[in-house]
């Protein structure tokens, strides 16, 4: 259960996941908790990476969008597969467009649009093929 999102809000976000993937083979999930348990908060979302089952997918082009509410941290982060195929600032305006909604409390917009632009990003990388399948659930996780 989040009380960062509405009910209405998680199914916008969903919804920026799945259209997201319409263009992109890449496969999003978002994962919300209330506190970051590592003091890094990349290590944190390599943990959720790791537990989503997130490293299976077969081009290793996962996305996490990891979100510590009470902690105000999030991460951005790419499996291998995205990383060596993409530039080192790949990720910068998305992280920018997200932290600038953030600031706002605008936690549903900034997921939103940070999901549509990593999909935007990654189709140059890895689009979506005409087999492509959903590897990965559309649903946001909780911890």
């Amino acid at each position: 259960m989040s009380l960062l999102l509405t009910p209405s809000q998680q199914e916008q976000v969903v919804a920026a996941i799945r259209s997201a993937e319409l263009v992109t083979s890449g496969e999003v999930r978002v994962h919300i908790e209330t506190n970051c348990l590592e003091s890094d908060v990349i290590e944190r979302a390599k943990q959720v990476f790791a537990d989503l089952g997130m490293h299976r997918t077969d081009l290793k082009n996962g996305v996490l969008f990891y979100l510590a509410t009470d902690d105000r941290k999030f991460a951005v982060l790419g499996d291998k597969g995205i990383n060596e195929r993409v530039p080192d600032n790949f990720w910068n305006n998305v992280r920018d467009t997200m932290r600038a909604h953030f600031k706002k409390n605008e936690f549903a917009e900034g997921l939103s649009q940070g999901i549509q632009l990593a999909g935007e990003q990654l189709k140059t990388f890895f689009p979506r093929q005409a087999n492509d399948i959903n590897e990965l659930s559309d649903d946001i996780s909780f911890g």
